[in-house]
């Protein structure tokens, strides 16, 4: 049986996993919102649906080119989640 001390520091590492994994990529989001607000508000253009289309892009495309690194990252915790039992 895990003790609970384990099971603690197995949901304390698998939300830190959680937010390392989806930093790259938010953050991807982020700069690109910001550089796409700054270009609105340059050019008087208030289009809301402007900054969704290019945002989606560049997550998606820092998810492609990060997905190895994910996908082992995900596989490293899983053998060392079931490792416990």
């Amino acid at each position: 049986m895990i003790s609970d001390g384990a099971i603690l520091d197995l949901v304390r590492e698998a939300l830190w996993l959680a937010m390392l994994l989806a930093l790259p990529i938010l953050g991807s989001g982020v700069v690109v919102g910001l550089i796409i607000s700054i270009v609105q508000s340059i050019t008087s253009i208030q289009e809301q649906t402007l900054t969704f289309v290019p945002k989606i892009l560049a997550m998606v495309g820092v998810t492609i080119l990060l997905a190895s690194w994910i996908s082992e990252l995900l596989i490293e915790f899983t053998a060392r989640m079931f490792a416990l039992h």
